[in-house]
């Protein structure tokens, strides 16, 4: 995995909100390997809002602002975190 992969991942694991660390981390664990270079872009955008925001549109009490729709953001609308792994 290259060194951007590698911040990403991590990144995603380490929020600071405890919600977010499982989601994220575990999504970024099934997801980053396949990403391009647009989708990591489109990741990294993710990692940089903050995580009520990002964690409101997940749980559905918020829609997801057009500027932030886009592929990445689809496969964690449907991503289904399990608390086993």
């Amino acid at each position: 995995m290259d060194e951007k992969r590698r911040k990403l991942k991590f990144r995603a694991s380490r929020r600071g909100f405890r919600e977010m660390d499982l989601i994220m981390g575990q999504f970024a664990e099934r997801h980053i390997g396949s990403m391009d270079d647009e989708e990591l872009a489109e990741f990294e955008r993710l990692l940089a809002t903050p995580d009520w925001e990002v964690y409101a549109w997940i749980i559905g009490n918020k829609s997801v602002p057009a500027n932030y729709a886009g592929p990445v953001m689809d496969r964690l609308l449907a991503f289904e975190y399990d608390p086993r792994a």
